[in-house]
C-alpha cells in the first residue's frame, strides 16, 4: 500500500485505501470506507458510513461525506453513499446516505464539482459533470442528470428531476421537474427558455439546437396539456435531443414540470 496518512489523522480499522491516496491532517476515515486510487482528502475532512469514493476525487477542508441522512425516519438502517471519479468536493460540502425507503444509496456519478457549502441529501441520484455552485442543495430522492448545473443559493425541493444539460439560476427555488436544456431562473423558478449556451458549447449541431428552439416554441404554445404537447413531439421529431425531452416529460414522475411562461 502507498497511501500517505499525516500522524494526527484517525483511519478506522477496515477502512480500504487504494494506491497512491492522501490523507491530510486531522481527518477522520470511518471503518466502512473505501478509497479509490489517488483519492486526496485535503485537511479535517470526515467520511464515514458505508462510502465509496472513486479515484482521482478530491476533498478539501471540512467536508462532512457518509454521514446519516437527515430525515426523521431513519432508523439506523444500513444505506450507502457510493462517489465516482475525479469529483471535486470543495469546503463544507455536506453528503448524505440513502435510505431505507428511496432505495438505500445516494450516488454521484463522474467529473462533478461540488462548490463550498453544497448539500447532497438522501436517495439524490447525480449524473457526470454536474456543478453544484456555493451553497447549493438537493433535497432527498432528487434526480440530476448528466452536465447540469445548479446555481449558487439555489433549492432542489424533495423528489424533483433536472433534465440532461439544464441549467438552474442562481437564488431559485425549484419544486418542479425541469426538462432537458432547460434554463430556469427567478425566486420560484421559470422556465425561461433552453441553455442555448451549454449547448454550444458542447459542440451541438445548429440542426439540432434549430429543432430544440422550435420544440420548446411548441411545447409553449401548442394545443392541449403538456404532456399532450410533448407526445405530438415525438410523433413528428428526428432529433434525438427533442426525443430526450419528448422521453423526459412521458416518463414516470411524481411532480407536475415546469413549464414555458408558467
Amino acid at each position: 500500500m502507498t497511501a500517505t496518512i499525516h500522524p494526527s489523522a484517525i483511519v478506522e480499522e477496515g477502512a480500504q485505501l487504494g494506491e497512491g491516496v492522501e490523507i491530510g491532517p486531522f481527518c477522520i476515515v470511518g471503518a466502512q470506507v473505501r478509497l479509490g486510487d489517488r483519492v486526496v482528502l485535503k485537511s479535517h475532512v470526515v467520511v464515514t458510513g458505508a462510502t465509496e469514493i472513486g479515484a482521482d476525487t478530491v476533498i478539501f477542508p471540512f467536508a462532512s461525506v457518509g454521514e446519516i441522512p437527515q430525515d426523521l425516519k431513519f432508523q439506523g438502517e444500513n444505506t450507502r453513499l457510493v462517489i465516482g471519479e475525479r469529483n471535486r468536493i470543495r469546503e463544507h460540502v455536506t453528503i448524505n446516505t440513502g435510505t431505507e425507503g428511496g432505495g438505500g444509496v445516494t450516488r454521484i456519478g463522474d467529473d462533478c464539482l461540488f462548490m463550498a457549502g453544497a448539500h447532497v441529501a438522501h436517495d439524490v441520484q447525480i449524473g457526470d459533470r454536474v456543478i453544484m455552485v456555493n451553497n447549493a442543495g438537493a433535497a432527498g430522492h432528487c434526480v440530476i442528470e448528466d452536465d447540469v448545473i445548479v446555481g449558487g443559493l439555489s433549492g432542489l425541493h424533495q423528489w424533483v428531476r433536472v433534465g440532461r444539460g439544464a441549467i438552474i439560476g442562481a437564488l431559485t427555488m425549484v419544486s418542479k421537474d425541469v426538462i432537458p436544456y432547460g434554463l430556469v431562473q427567478a425566486p420560484r423558478g421559470e422556465l425561461d427558455g433552453l441553455n442555448l449556451v451549454g449547448l454550444k458549447r458542447r459542440g451541438v449541431a445548429r440542426a439540432d439546437i434549430t429543432a430544440l428552439r422550435a420544440a420548446f416554441q411548441m411545447l409553449a404554445q401548442g394545443e392541449g396539456t403538456f404532456q399532450e404537447r410533448a407526445r405530438r413531439l415525438g410523433d413528428e421529431t428526428e432529433s434525438d435531443y427533442v426525443r430526450e425531452i419528448v422521453d423526459f416529460v412521458t416518463g414516470a414522475t411524481d411532480r407536475s414540470f415546469l413549464t414555458p411562461g408558467s
